[in-house]
């Protein structure tokens, strides 16, 4: 029988920063300053938050400009307007300098990108309907808030009595909006960096000054995923549906919720989410597959394999449910097709080691022990321990 650890894939609201590992990447730098006059009404705090979101709209709008005149990136046909949205998720600004007097603030920072990762990263991300979706949103909800935040301060220079209070604490609340929108945007970069306590520290903050963001709730148990808490992670994902029912953000909410039940052993809890998750974004190929995992470990193998189908016909180039499928035929008994699949995700990717350790045990069930033993050989040197294990045992 084959066997193989299941790959879980999360279906995250983010995009993970792609490292520079050519020596010779060109990375381009923008800088910008920003100085910002407080009303009566500013902190040093809120005066901060304010500097910062401006300086960040500033270096997107120049890294989008730039990024506009690239050949790739025209190749994707996206507007200035997209580019700048989608690149807000995958730079982020350093703070180089920043002065407070007790009336102005100024600021300068600056973007540093990687050209050739970051037009990789706006090519997958810009697939990814739903993030795309959320950064269009928190753009939005940006601007307007800091649209907003002009008006009430020319309001409260003329306004008096209650009418000047009323409006102090408009403008409190939406700097305090604003300033959620920070703490966001800063638990993203941290999950993208791997600090994924951090990151949950972030959103607990941005939670405390906005509750009503599903996407901080979303994101939140992603990071709580990856470190392990599953159950909190099923929390937070419960609380986002709950505040987004709509199809687009909820598939990949209930998606997530599955992933959590799966990797607490509850099959059955995770299969409903992943059906709900089907109704609501059928297009999406990685529920198929993590559905057809779930199938797999309840033992219901011709299920799961009708899931890989489904999952291939929407992704043919994805390794993973090659061997996902070429593994739940080896389970049914079903070797020459196992090998049928695990060829192709060889073909697709000749580094992966499960690969050939699978299709070496599906020749073995052949007595084909020949090519068993070359398959188990490049899957040892590919640091296939179970391979490894296997030939010393055979004194190979």
């Amino acid at each position: 029988m084959l066997n193989k650890k299941i790959l879980i894939t999360f279906c995250f609201t983010l995009v993970l920063l792609l490292s520079a590992n050519a020596s010779f990447a060109e990375i381009k730098t923008f800088v910008k300053e920003y100085t910002y006059q407080a009303s009566e009404a500013d902190s040093k705090l809120s005066s901060r938050t304010i500097s910062l979101r401006e300086v960040k709209r500033l270096l997107l709008e120049e890294l989008g400009t730039y990024l506009e005149s690239i050949t790739e990136v025209k190749n994707f046909q996206l507007t200035k307007d997209q580019i700048v949205t989608l690149t807000a998720g995958i730079v982020s600004a350093e703070v180089m300098e920043e002065k407070w007097d007790g009336k102005i603030y100024w600021l300068k920072a600056r973007i540093s990108a990687d050209q050739d990762n970051v037009i990789k990263s706006i090519d997958k991300l810009r697939q990814d309907r739903q993030k795309v979706k959320e950064l269009e949103e928190t753009r939005k909800r940006s601007e307007e808030l800091l649209k907003e935040n002009e008006r009430l301060k020319k309001e409260l220079l003329t306004a008096k009595g209650e009418k000047k209070k009323e409006t102090a604490q408009k403008y409190k609340r939406n700097i305090e909006n604003l300033t959620a929108t920070e703490w966001s945007d800063m638990g993203y970069s941290l999950i993208n960096s791997g600090n994924y306590k951090d990151a949950v520290e972030a959103y607990n903050e941005a939670i405390k000054l906005n509750p009503r963001d599903a996407p901080d709730y979303l994101n939140r148990g992603v990071a709580y995923a990856i470190l392990g808490n599953h159950q909190q992670a099923i929390k937070d994902y419960t609380k986002a549906i709950e505040l987004d029912p709509l199809p687009l953000f909820a598939a990949g909410a209930y998606f997530n919720r599955g992933l959590a039940y799966g990797n607490l052993g509850n099959y059955h809890k995770a299969i409903k989410d992943y059906d709900i998750a089907i109704e609501l974004d059928p297009k999406l190929k990685s529920i198929y597959h993590n559905r057809g995992l779930a199938y797999v470990k309840l033992g219901n193998y011709q299920q799961a394999i009708k899931d890989y189908n489904k999952a291939i016909k929407l992704d043919p180039q994805d390794a993973d449910t090659y061997i996902s499928r070429g593994n739940a035929y080896g389970n049914l008994g079903n070797y020459q097709d196992a090998i049928m699949d695990l060829c192709k995700a060889i073909e697709l990717y000749p580094q992966f080691a499960d690969a050939y350790n699978n299709r070496g045990l599906a020749y073995g069930e052949l007595g084909n022990n020949q090519q068993k033993i070359k398959d188990f050989e490049i899957a040892a040197r590919l640091g296939h321990k179970e391979a490894q294990d296997l030939l010393k045992k055979q004194g190979i």
